[in-house]
């Protein structure tokens, strides 16, 4: 066992009984293990409650609170960064390494895991999840209710023919039905063309599906100024040249729509204003509902 670790292991035992149980009112020392627990507590957390967030959260690229995490201590998800914080609370995701989990619950601190939400209500509850925990309810509910109302002129009202949509991520990755961006297409009028082509949540496309299915409107989930990589080469392949200009293209950056967060408002109006851009574009969407 390292030095580093052995240390924080004799720091928990002086301390650990200092920490509150979980579920305390307000939670005097919060560490994030996880991307999008860093978006929810750097905004509903009170000042000085959040110890540290992972690296993540101050790469503008990922995270869409890397200005207010710029001056909280990182971590990289490893227990010997986290034990001598002495937390009262540590919040992970299911996907967290599992290893560094089951030690910190074995040293008796207290550790909530966050689940992946496919719906707005998962959303929001997952809001009120983490709002309670840290003892900030009313901004927890004063994040929903923003949340609600930038929400609210959804793309479905008019009826109608809706235009078709797939969308595209490094690799040939898309989302289909059981995801939050499926959702967030429906909600915005959208006909997600992934969830007829691949199985439920995320899967791989294959370059020849993606040119047959002729969507009104072609969605880059990618960040415009990422590096290249191979993953991002078949965005640009040839094969795709056509389709950018038969369809209505549009970039929705990863980190609007991936996290429970007022950012997913964001993502909705770049859909919203997709969909209408198509409807003008087109004069009849391939689809109807």
């Amino acid at each position: 066992m390292g030095a580093m670790l052995a240390a924080a292991i004799s720091v928990a035992g002086l301390q650990g009984a200092l920490s509150p149980a979980f579920g305390a009112a307000e939670p005097r020392s919060v560490v994030s293990l996880n991307l999008c627990a860093d978006e929810l507590v750097l905004r509903l957390a009170a000042p000085g409650q959040v110890k540290s967030v992972t690296w993540l959260a101050r790469d503008s690229r990922a995270s869409t609170v890397a200005a207010q995490a710029r001056d909280i201590p990182v971590n990289h998800g490893l227990a010997e960064e986290i034990v001598p914080l002495s937390p009262d609370l540590v919040i992970a995701g299911v996907y967290t390494t599992r290893m560094a989990i089951a030690f910190l619950e074995r040293l008796g601190i207290p550790v909530m895991d966050l689940g992946v939400p496919a719906t707005l209500e998962a959303v929001r509850a997952q809001i009120r999840q983490v709002a309670e925990a840290l003892g900030q309810q009313v901004a927890g509910e004063a994040m929903i209710a923003d949340l609600d109302l930038a929400l609210a002129d959804d793309g479905t009202a008019g009826g109608g023919e809706r235009p078709t949509a797939l969308v595209l991520r490094p690799n040939g990755l898309t989302a289909g039905r059981g995801s939050l961006v499926d959702t967030l297409l429906t909600r915005a009028g959208l006909v997600n063309l992934a969830a007829e082509l691949q199985p439920d949540g995320f899967g791989r496309l294959a370059l020849e599906e993606i040119v047959a299915a002729q969507p009104d409107i072609l969605i880059l989930n990618a960040d415009p100024d990422a590096p290249p990589s191979m993953a991002r080469s078949l965005l640009e392949h040839p094969a795709l040249a056509g389709l950018k200009e038969s369809a209505t293209v549009v970039t929705v950056p990863t980190r609007l729509w991936t996290c429970a967060g007022p950012q997913l408002a964001d993502a909705m109006t770049i859909l919203k204003s997709a969909a209408e851009q198509a409807r003008h574009a087109t004069g009849n969407p391939r689809r109807a509902p």
